[in-house]
């Protein structure tokens, strides 16, 4: 199944610095592991904001949900997470 997933990231400003990054850092191990198995195909910024679009190829809604609330930043965004079906026009 295909989920396009808008995460906007929201720390707060008086998180402590090596609190945030250590978060950070987690972040992008756990991100960069599910890109490399396959579940987290596509990951692009939005220009201009702590945020991004990614689309995701997992086996059900309960694996997205468990893949995205194990997020280390999961605490401090807000998801958006839109099922996709193919297109009757696609070549």
């Amino acid at each position: 199944m295909l989920f396009h997933v808008r995460m906007d990231v929201h720390l707060p400003r008086d998180l402590d610095p090596e609190v945030r990054a250590d978060i950070v850092a987690r972040e992008k191990a756990y991100s960069q592991d599910l890109q490399r198995s396959g579940k987290w195909p596509h990951l692009w910024r939005i220009a201009g904001e702590y945020s991004n679009i990614s689309i995701f190829d997992v086996e059900s809604n309960d694996e997205l949900h468990d893949l995205l609330s194990a997020l280390p930043l999961f605490p401090y965004m807000t998801i958006k997470a839109t099922p996709l079906a193919t297109h009757p026009s696609k070549v």
